[in-house]
């Protein structure tokens, strides 16, 4: 079997209509994958794919619990197992720390985190069926690095880089690696209000040693690899697409 490929790989994918998320499934699907893609509301990912009989949508809110548990019941359903659990789903408010009012930042510990948490714990059956399953949790330099994009949602990703590290250590005797990625600034439509602010673009520039912003299908590569057979012996890292951001001195 080649294993620069991902045919016969059964991919679930949160977030998976716009960004980042539609570029891995995009790039999954083409590597020969079945891809699941989970998000409020697939339509808008009709008419950015070619009809595929390895595409599949389901319409839901992973920050309710009902929902993740009939998710997890379905594609045990229909499938019995998952190689690849992409956990992509995440949003942001930008603002001051003391700006935020309880609801708000409960909020976003609820969709960056909280789901991402109890869908993995839930999947941890169907990644144990695979017998080689990779996860992928979408993580940020926000949960490294003072990007001023709001610390709730630095603390969420942060969150997500020390989860990764502690399930790569607990899940390895089943076979089931877990690694993040953390892109800096990537042109999405999670980013389209800080793009066309040209201040706040030339400090961005300024600090990215290759002077531009990312694109999906940038983070999107390094997904697929993390989620072949090839990269098999990767686990508990987390991977930094930040076009050299991280290591830039003063």
């Amino acid at each position: 079997m080649n294993n620069w490929s991902l045919k016969g790989k059964k991919a679930l994918v949160t977030g998976g209509t716009k960004g980042i998320g539609l570029a891995i499934v995009k790039e999954f699907l083409e590597l020969g994958a079945d891809v699941l893609v989970v998000a409020r509301d697939t339509k808008s990912i009709q008419g950015k794919l070619k009809n595929s009989a390895h595409l599949f949508v389901l319409d839901g809110d992973v920050t309710n619990a009902a929902f993740r548990k009939s998710l997890i019941q379905k594609t045990t359903e229909n499938w019995g197992k998952l190689d690849v659990l992409v956990n992509n789903v995440g949003t942001n408010l930008r603002k001051r720390f003391v700006e935020y009012t309880e609801e708000e930042y409960r909020q976003l510990f609820e969709t960056n985190l909280f789901s991402l948490t109890e869908i993995t714990k839930l999947a941890f059956p169907l990644l144990q069926n695979s017998g080689k399953a990779s996860v992928i949790n979408m993580a940020s330099v926000a949960g490294t690095f003072d990007v001023l994009t709001g610390p709730p949602y630095g603390m969420t990703k942060a969150a997500i880089i020390q989860l990764t590290h502690h399930l790569a250590v607990e899940w390895a005797s089943f076979n089931i690696r877990v690694n993040a990625i953390s892109p800096w600034y990537i042109e999405t439509p999670l980013t389209a209000p800080i793009m066309t602010n040209v201040e706040r673009m030339k400090k961005i520039i300024d600090r990215t040693p290759l002077g531009r912003v990312g694109q999906p299908e940038e983070v999107a590569s390094l997904a697929a690899y993390l989620a072949m057979d090839s990269a098999s012996y990767i686990t508990g890292q987390n991977i930094m697409v930040d076009g050299g951001m991280s290591v830039k001195g003063l």
